[in-house]
């Protein structure tokens, strides 16, 4: 059977229910092994620059995901809740095991290919690092407030986590020949953030709830996000060794992209950052954990790490 057709069926066996409710989900990290030594730098054939838009997510999420945990483990011996707490180290475990993920595929992927990686981990070393790091000198209490916002911003940040691992459930990627290790890693990565969607709310509303606070942090984390990505597209772009983009040309094939299924529309991002600040907003309303719970049941590197 041929990598398309293995990845149709995938595609099909993961498709979900939505009256499927596996009811509550132990959170836990999954061993996974990945290879993309056979991987091209363009693995959706015919989008390069998609290709590229969704590659870039490498170099933002490894020090963004240590700069969960890190905070997390900052928070947790303050929490009384013991289901809480068991909650948080299913999404400490499984945050580090994708930031590994991620990171391997600095190495074993982007400098293999020529795009070196190096100036734009090192701007992000010193966001996660140093600018968002703990406040030590300050205050115990305006440290307390720090880590308050901190998680606020982890949440908010989560929100569109979820938004993309629910677009990695669904997209066209399969349907366009992608290739199957760069597919998995992102889809396996996209269920997890739909599984675990709604750990992040939930620990920043136990530390302290406010919808002032709330829109605060989205704030920060839209502003945040969209000069990241921007930056991070121009720079893979510009690196790439097979393919140069002008600027409206990379925006001209974002949205050839968008309509092609392979990158999500700018609509529905609009659509779900309003969604955030509804009174009645909760993060399950976003994507299927019955979905989610089967592709990861079906992924071929938690599989086959198993073995």
């Amino acid at each position: 059977m041929n990598s398309l057709s293995t990845q149709t069926d995938l595609s099909t066996r993961v498709t979900h229910d939505p009256h499927a409710d596996p009811g509550p989900v132990t959170l836990h990290a999954r061993d996974v092994a990945f290879d993309f030594e056979k991987t091209p730098l363009h693995w959706i054939p015919g989008h390069p620059m998609a290709s590229n838009v969704i590659s870039m997510l490498n170099l933002l999420l490894p020090e963004g995901e240590r700069w969960f945990v890190a905070t997390y483990n900052e928070a947790l011996p303050l929490v009384a809740d013991e289901e809480l707490a068991a909650t948080m180290r299913g999404f400490i475990g499984q945050e580090a095991m994708h930031a590994e993920a991620h990171d391997k595929v600095l190495w074993d992927f982007l400098d293999r290919h020529g795009l070196d990686p190096r100036p734009f981990q090192r701007q992000m070393q010193w966001l996660f690092r140093k600018v968002l790091s703990p406040k030590t000198s300050w205050t115990p209490d305006a440290q307390r407030k720090d880590l308050v916002e901190r998680l606020w911003l982890i949440a908010a940040i989560e929100h569109y986590t979820a938004i993309l691992g629910d677009f990695a459930l669904n997209n066209t990627w399969r349907a366009h020949g992608s290739d199957p290790a760069m597919t998995d890693l992102f889809t396996w990565h996209g269920a997890e953030e739909v599984e675990h969607r709604c750990v992040a709310h939930d620990v920043a509303a136990y530390f302290g709830d406010g919808y002032l606070r709330r829109g605060r942090a989205m704030f920060m984390a839209l502003s945040g996000l969209l000069l990241l990505i921007h930056r991070g597209s121009r720079f893979i772009a510009k690196s790439d060794p097979y393919q140069k983009y002008s600027y409206r040309r990379m925006w001209t094939e974002y949205a050839r992209g968008a309509r092609a299924g392979v990158l999500p529309t700018l609509r529905s991002i609009v659509f779900a950052t309003f969604s955030y600040f509804k009174p009645t907003f909760y993060p399950d309303q976003i994507g299927s954990t019955a979905q989610a719970v089967a592709y990861l049941a079906a992924s071929p590197a938690a599989r086959g790490a198993g073995r």
